[in-house]
């Protein structure tokens, strides 16, 4: 029988912290943040992050690393994280598969061509990321609305990646459903093609649908009944791993939150009342 305790969460937002440090205990058990936001806030917020790090198993998700990128990697930043992770007792540490940088910050998540030459190079700064962390990193797939050059799949080049820099995946299924969408490509397909070995984690998120042919990953709105369905498929396929519920705006009542983050746990039993009896 499997004893892992399963893992449900929350994006740890600074416009949900009033909310977030009332929850009732067991309602989640897991909240996420970008750690660059909070390295070296002190004062209320620095204790309030503290207080949140005692109740509930933090994890990270880096937002500035722009592991893609053509710049030399940050290692004052990498330094700065890994302090973080250790200081909070961090076990799940993913970045985007991306790049969000070049003279400067872009302040977007931006793609990474599909060929074999960019398979090398970000897996050798994800290696390199891991040795200055000393410790395996996810990374996670990215929504994108146009591809600066295609010489393989979405799934082939993020296969690749994970192969060459032996990294794991953070997998997001609403930016799975998303691309799906907007390029034409079978989602469940999409999910089935990933190595079970690598995914450690998922997210789920709301997306706007723009036009029939069209959705954006906004992380501001409910999770479609379609990513649900996508969520229960990649849960059938990699277990009931710790998954985050994001959302980054348009806040609703923390109860609809809840809602959203019982229905990941509901998924997540389901799952493991079936490998049980199996």
């Amino acid at each position: 029988m499997n004893k892992t305790p399963l893992l449900t969460g929350l994006g740890l937002r600074r416009g949900l912290m009033v909310e977030l440090l009332s929850l009732a205990p067991g309602t989640v058990n897991m909240l996420e943040c970008a750690p660059e936001n909070w390295v070296n806030v002190g004062g209320a917020q620095g204790r309030n992050l503290a207080q949140l790090a005692e109740r509930f198993v933090l994890s990270c998700h880096g937002l500035s690393l722009s592991l893609g990128g053509s710049a030399s990697l940050d290692r004052t930043l990498l330094q700065q994280v890994g302090c973080f992770l250790q200081r909070y007792q961090v076990h799940h540490y993913s970045e985007h598969l991306s790049y969000c940088s070049d003279d400067g910050h872009l302040y977007d998540l931006m793609p990474i061509p599909f060929t074999e030459e960019a398979v090398h190079h970000v897996s050798a700064r994800i290696r390199q990321a891991q040795d200055v962390l000393q410790r395996r990193i996810a990374v996670e797939n990215i929504s994108y609305y146009a591809a600066p050059w295609q010489a393989m799949s979405e799934l082939d080049f993020i296969c690749a990646v994970l192969d060459e820099a032996d990294c794991d995946l953070l997998l997001d299924v609403n930016n799975v459903f998303v691309n799906a969408c907007n390029h034409g490509y079978d989602a469940q397909a999409f999910i089935r093609g990933l190595p079970v070995a690598r995914v450690t984690g998922m997210h789920v998120a709301g997306h706007h649908d723009e036009a029939p042919g069209l959705k954006v990953d906004t992380h501001g709105a409910p999770v479609s009944e379609g990513v649900w369905a996508l969520f229960a498929s990649a849960c059938a396929r990699f277990g009931a791993l710790p998954t985050v519920l994001e959302r980054d705006f348009n806040y609703p009542p923390l109860t609809e939150l809840l809602g959203e983050a019982a229905r990941i746990r509901a998924v997540q039993m389901e799952v493991m009342r079936e490998r049980d009896i199996a």
